[in-house]
């Protein structure tokens, strides 16, 4: 398994959408998007920073249910 790398909200972003996540909304500094999964709507919130911090970007990786390498494969 890959170690989580430091990168910008915009690339995070990029390589959410090549998933099948949309960005809903950004209130301030947070970027809301969401994913139809079957009948489930999984959401997930990204802040606009730069870089977004490796532990957050863990974190968000996981609520996305994407593992490190095949978040790697769509950056």
């Amino acid at each position: 398994m890959s170690k989580v790398p430091s990168l910008s909200y915009t690339e995070i972003i990029r390589a959410l959408q090549r998933d099948g996540w949309t960005v809903v909304r950004q209130r301030g500094s947070h970027i809301r998007l969401q994913k139809r999964i079957g009948n489930e709507l999984l959401k997930i919130t990204v802040p606009a920073h730069r870089p977004v911090k490796r532990s957050t970007l863990s974190h968000i990786l996981k609520q996305a249910r994407l593992d490190v390498d095949r978040f790697l494969e769509l950056v």
